[in-house]
């Protein structure tokens, strides 16, 4: 999986083709330019994924501690949710 293919954008579409292209072409263009978690601050090229929003970006390791913490705020994980932190966990080492 390339470093571009990690970053997942919630920014609007465009419907207009020489838009699309426009756009494709500006995205290619700032592949090569890391994304960095406004949390961790590491680079998109040493996290599994990174969600990019308007002025904030979260890595998927952000996203699991922060999912983690309001699990286990309630001190009682459920047995679903806990086999989820565990399969991420697994993975991400």
């Amino acid at each position: 999986m390339s470093d571009d293919e990690k970053v997942v954008s919630l920014s609007r579409a465009k419907h207009d083709d020489n838009s699309q292209k426009q756009e494709k072409d500006k995205e290619q263009s700032a592949s090569f330019t890391p994304v960095y978690c406004s949390f961790c601050g590491r680079p998109n090229t040493e996290v599994v994924k990174m969600v990019k929003g308007p002025g904030v970006n979260i890595c998927s390791e952000c996203t699991m501690i922060a999912v983690q913490y309001l699990i286990l705020e309630d001190r009682m994980p459920s047995g679903a949710a806990q086999q989820i932190l565990d399969a991420f966990w697994t993975k991400a080492e």
